[in-house]
Order: structure tokens, then C-alpha cells, then sequence
């Protein structure tokens, strides 16, 4: 008699193997190098952006915005280059998203000022008016709490030193408090003056989509850069 003549054993092992078969081929190849691609070009986010993102998720952004540009020429020519499988490697849980009520986000970074960020989110139609976006204006009425920030980047792995939280957070608090920041004519527009000396959600859900799609545009731009260099290097030696 066999183990098939054993209901039970036959049931426990199965549960065994079917337990070590998800294991080997689900959760051990999430730890493997080879399953998580990294690049010098990447850097995690910030404290700040760490926090927009978390806002940016908080409110169902990702349900309307996808952040994944697919290798397609209609794709590439209007949000610009093809996502990387680097690029998601400090996102937990990664955003790419299936629905493109709004446009896709993975290359928005440094596409526009802050100032049409803070003015975006304030009030989208202002911007463009058939947008159904919603208003996010009461975000600047809500000082960001960044008590758990620390703990977030020590969980996530990013590497920061609690001393170089509280620097990333107090030197983006710098940035747009300056009488000289660029967006500060807006800013201050949307922002209760009770607040404006302080960070609040918008400030930082503006810092992280500047960071969206950055580090590539500045491999693609280091990239062009080398190619030119080394074309003229050979003109030279012509």
C-alpha cells in the first residue's frame, strides 16, 4: 500500500510541496539579484518624495494615472523614453497602473515648472479645461507630518541616516520658503499663510512628481552627450 491508499499523508505532502513549489519559484526569486535589476542612474527617493508618493497612492492617484511608457513608437513619442525595469527598483508597491483617464506620469518629472504643478493640482481645469480631475487645492492646507518618515526610508532600504532625513526634509523646507524659489507667486496663492513657512502635502506630492522619470532623462541626456562627444572625436581624427 502506498501513500495514495493514505488520504491523509497524501493531503499533508501535497500541501508540503505545493508550499515549497511557490517558495522556490514566487517568493525565493523576489530576494535574487537577477529579479531586481538596479542602476547607478537611479536613486531612491528622497524623504519628501518618499512621503509625496505615499500621498500620491493615499489618494487614488495611480487609478487614473499610469507611470509605465511601453516600448511603442506612439508611446515613446509622446511621453518619451521606454520604462526600464531599473526604474521601479525602489517601488514598493510599484504604481504602473492599468487606466489612462489622465496621462501617464513615469515621465512628467521636470516637464513643467513647480508652478504648474501647484497650480495643477490647486485647481486642474485653470490649466485645462475639459480636465475631470478633481481639485486637490486642500492638500495646501495640510502640514505634511513626516514622524514616521524615517522609519519608511528604514524599511524601504533606501540607506538614509536618520541625521540625513531630517537634512533632506530641512533643506527642501529651505528651497520653498526662499523669497527666491521660483514658484513662490503660486505657492503662496494656494498655500494659508499660516503654513507657507512650513512643508505641506502639496509641496511634497509636487517634489515627487519632479522626481518621476528624472534619472532617466538624465542618462538619455549623459548618453547623447558621449555620442557627441565621440562623433566629434572622430571628425577630429579624420
Amino acid at each position: 500500500m502506498g501513500v495514495y491508499s493514505k488520504p491523509a499523508l497524501f493531503a499533508l505532502l501535497s500541501v508540503v510541496l505545493i508550499l515549497v513549489g511557490t517558495f522556490v519559484t514566487t517568493i525565493l526569486p523576489i530576494y535574487l539579484p537577477t529579479t531586481q535589476p538596479v542602476s547607478s542612474y537611479i536613486k531612491p527617493y528622497t524623504a519628501v518624495e518618499l512621503e509625496g508618493r505615499d500621498i500620491y497612492i493615499r489618494e487614488g492617484c495611480n487609478n487614473c494615472h499610469t507611470q509605465t511608457v511601453r516600448p511603442l513608437r506612439t508611446e515613446v513619442a509622446r511621453y518619451g523614453e521606454y520604462s526600464k525595469p531599473e526604474e521601479f527598483a525602489y517601488d514598493r508597491p510599484h504604481l504602473w497602473g492599468s487606466r489612462r483617464t489622465g496621462p501617464d506620469l513615469a515621465r512628467v518629472g521636470g516637464k513643467y515648472p513647480d508652478s504648474w504643478h501647484y497650480q495643477h493640482l490647486y485647481d486642474p481645469a485653470s490649466i485645462s479645461p475639459v480636465s475631470n480631475m478633481p481639485a486637490y487645492g486642500w492638500l495646501a492646507g495640510r502640514r505634511l507630518d513626516t514622524g514616521y518618515t524615517f522609519r519608511k526610508v528604514s524599511v524601504l532600504g533606501y540607506g538614509y541616516t536618520r541625521q540625513e532625513v531630517e537634512q533632506q526634509i530641512a533643506a527642501y523646507m529651505e528651497r520653498v520658503t526662499a523669497p527666491d524659489y521660483a514658484a513662490r507667486d503660486v505657492r503662496n496663492r494656494v498655500t494659508p499663510p499660516e503654513l507657507r513657512d512650513t512643508l505641506t502635502e502639496m509641496d511634497a506630492l509636487v517634489a515627487y512628481l519632479q522626481k518621476l522619470g528624472r534619472d532617466v532623462k538624465e542618462l538619455e541626456k549623459s548618453r547623447r552627450a558621449a555620442m557627441l562627444d565621440k562623433t566629434i572625436g572622430m571628425s577630429e581624427v579624420r
